[in-house]
């Protein structure tokens, strides 16, 4: 299974929209400079996720979109099943006697996914940012 530029782009776009949360809407002309994306393509990501009500959109000069809901409430789990579609490793009618195999692992990545909330990746992302090292 490969994570699409549809799946990797939008968590990109909600991690961006999570960091600055502030109250104010969010352009996504500003998201793409940020993030080195096309504007053209985070609009196409946009809707759906609008639609789905993760997001709202905000109208005029300073415009932009707003998440709905706090970044803990929203799962990466939601996100990807949004944006890519059932998470799948095979096909569910392949008899090659792997069924138990790829039902285990969509389980294990579900249950990861549906482990972390887009304040977690907001997290990560900070701490890469400040340069953290761990020492073993």
């Amino acid at each position: 299974m490969k994570i699409s530029t549809k799946g990797r782009y939008g968590l990109m776009l909600m991690v961006d929209l999570a960091v600055h949360d502030d109250g104010q809407p969010v352009s996504l002309k500003s998201v793409a400079e940020r993030q080195g994306l096309s504007e053209h393509y985070l609009e196409q990501l946009i809707s759906p996720l609008r639609n789905a009500g993760f997001v709202r959109s905000v109208r005029g000069a300073y415009g932009g979109y707003q998440l709905t809901k706090a970044a803990s409430d929203i799962s990466v789990l939601d996100l990807f099943s949004l944006l890519e579609g059932p998470l799948q490793f095979a096909e569910k009618d392949i008899e090659d006697g792997l069924g138990q195999l790829w039902t285990r692992m969509e389980q294990a990545l579900q249950s990861v996914l549906g482990s972390l909330s887009l304040a977690d990746l907001v997290s990560f992302r900070q701490s890469d940012e400040h340069g953290y090292m761990f020492y073993i």
